[in-house]
């Protein structure tokens, strides 16, 4: 289960070539191992849904696993730069593969660059939570344990050669998680709020 990766977003936009050396050469050094070692069972490659790029806001339904890749950012080309190696190993070494593409996963002790932890810290400590732009983009947000759940029903029960979406069908703005926070830690979203400048492309939905 090859979930190693740079993830964050933000910082795939000054980094970028780091970004491609570990998704993507890190991907293509895991395969060539297993290729060479000849008894893999299952190669589960976890992406994300961020290389399907920006959801039409209008969309009454999400993006499904044969939806055209068009990643916007860095870090979802170099994620959908490893899926084409995964699938390529899977077609001319008959590699067992299987690739997932996930919603936004949270939970506790979870690395403080990602939304949901870095608002609690800043809020247990009374600063500002900065969002970028107006708030309104749309993501989906799963916990760690329904997230766990489903790799594990994937890794025993899903077929070799296929994509599996995880992913909720609630949708939620970061102006909404930032207001959650706010009311958890009891305090005045029109105080800690702090609107900041927008990243250079932050889909939508």
């Amino acid at each position: 289960m090859h979930f190693a990766a740079q993830t964050h977003v933000d910082n795939s936009f000054g980094n970028s070539f780091e970004f491609v050396k570990n998704n993507v050469y890190g991907t293509c050094v895991l395969l060539e191992a297993c290729k060479s070692f000849g008894h893999i069972k299952r190669f589960v490659h976890v992406s994300t849904d961020e290389v399907y790029g920006e959801t039409d806001e209008n969309a009454n339904v999400g993006n499904h696993e044969a939806s055209q890749l068009l990643p916007t950012n860095p870090y979802a080309a170099s994620k959908a730069g490893a899926e084409m190696l995964v699938m390529a190993y899977g077609r001319s070494y008959g590699l067992p593969v299987i690739i997932t593409r996930g919603n936004n996963v949270y939970g506790p002790h979870q690395f403080p660059e990602k939304l949901v932890p870095k608002f609690i810290l800043l809020a247990m400590k009374g600063k500002p939570l900065p969002i970028h732009g107006d708030g309104s983009n749309v993501r989906n947000y799963l916990y760690c344990e329904d997230v766990t759940e489903a790799f594990d029903t994937i890794l025993h029960r899903g077929e070799v050669g296929h994509v599996y979406n995880i992913g909720t069908d609630e949708e939620k703005r970061v102006i909404d998680v930032a207001m959650d926070i706010c009311r958890l830690f009891s305090l005045d979203p029109s105080t800690v709020i702090k609107f900041v400048e927008n990243r250079p492309f932050n889909d939508r939905r």
